[in-house]
């Protein structure tokens, strides 16, 4: 964040949506800003605990020379003429070996990590990686130098629990690339494990994680590309509840909705389709519920015997989004949960993503849309 130069200053507050007025470079122009780019506002008033905050926010609209973005976190402390930085990229997360048995944020911060560096009450503007860079992986090659690919395939894999985590190839990379180097043992997720060399001749490294924008399908570049092609529902995923396996049958690629009033139970029906449902990955995206119920899975689902082996957190990634926290990082919370279900998809996983519920997060985007 220190590299990241001062582009804009804020000029509006307006509970969470913030207008900012874009500074001019040594040309005399206005520094670029995009839609959906993600912007760090500098509160000047400083906490008790004296860091620096970084407020995480999405640009809405420019026009101009100025721009409106709504903000992730709550804007108290934020006055006019705080600065604020540009970070160039769209809102994304980390995809890479460590994401099972976390739990998440809608922005993708792992709350336990969080919870144990400074308590229960979450401070805001903090800055958490996604995965562990710390952590090593033993990565095993599954190409050789010389192999030629191309976007999305694999190029070895590493052993978390008892999946294999493939290592793509960027999803977003053009053309074929030859791969000019590859190494195996145990790395950090940030630790350079292959070369590769695209038709123009330039040479770029890979790691076991890559950013990927949350608003963006990870499929898009491969379609565009003829990579790969979308396969339509065919086999029923079996949930081993009879009642709907009989009556309300779901397929595999298919969606399925479960109405009800408060109370009815529509919570633990989910509870019983994730574990005892035919897949391989489980992604919980808790969207607007109430705390007591976010509160109850996270402390119940670790506890949960697996009927394949081990705990059923063990398969399983927690997104959650009480309806006490910010509406904005309500409404990213399912295109995060989608994202990661994507990214275990693209690997020949069954993947089951919940969202519970889609009627607070419709309200979110009704609430972030004027």
């Amino acid at each position: 964040m220190k590299d990241i130069k001062i582009t804009a200053r804020v000029i509006g507050v307006r509970e969470d949506i913030v207008t900012l007025q874009q500074e001019k470079n040594d040309q005399g122009d206005f520094y670029p800003m995009i839609k959906n780019e993600v912007v760090y506002i500098c509160p000047s008033r400083v906490p008790p605990d004296k860091r620096q905050e970084y407020l995480q926010a999405e640009v809405l609209r420019v026009r101009h020379g100025e721009a409106d973005v709504q903000v992730f976190e709550n804007t108290r402390g934020v006055a006019v003429g705080d600065p604020v930085r540009q970070s160039g990229q769209m809102l994304s997360v980390t995809l890479g070996p460590g994401l099972l048995g976390q739990v998440y944020d809608g922005l993708q911060k792992p709350l336990e990590i969080i919870a144990g560096q400074h308590g229960f009450f979450l401070p805001r503007g903090l800055q958490v990686e996604g995965i562990d860079s710390q952590k090593q992986w033993a990565f095993q090659p599954g190409v050789k130098v010389g192999h030629r690919l191309k976007a999305g395939d694999p190029i070895g894999h590493v052993q978390e629990g008892r999946f294999k985590h493939k290592i793509m190839v960027p999803f977003n990379q053009a053309g074929e690339v030859e791969v000019t180097w590859i190494q195996e043992g145990t790395f950090t997720t940030t630790t350079p494990i292959a070369r590769i060399k695209g038709h123009n001749g330039r040479e770029h490294e890979l790691t076991m994680q890559q950013q990927w924008p949350v608003r963006v399908p990870v499929c898009q570049p491969l379609l565009a590309r003829r990579y790969s092609e979308r396969e339509y529902p065919e086999q029923p995923l079996l949930t081993s509840i009879r009642l709907i396996d009989t009556f309300f049958p779901i397929a595999k690629g298919g969606t399925a909705c479960i109405p009800g009033p408060f109370g009815a139970g529509k919570t633990v029906l989910q509870g019983l389709i994730s574990r005892f449902s035919d897949v391989d990955i489980v992604i919980i995206v808790a969207c607007g519920e109430r705390a007591g119920e976010v509160v109850e899975t996270i402390t119940e689902f670790p506890a949960l015997p697996d009927p394949k082996g081990g705990t059923l957190m063990d398969r399983t990634i927690i997104i959650c989004n009480t309806s006490s926290m910010p509406v904005a990082a309500r409404e990213a919370s399912v295109y995060t949960g989608v994202t990661l279900s994507e990214y275990y998809r693209q690997m020949g996983y069954n993947t089951l993503l919940i969202a519970d519920s889609t009627s607070r997060w419709a309200q979110a985007m009704r609430e972030t849309s004027g």
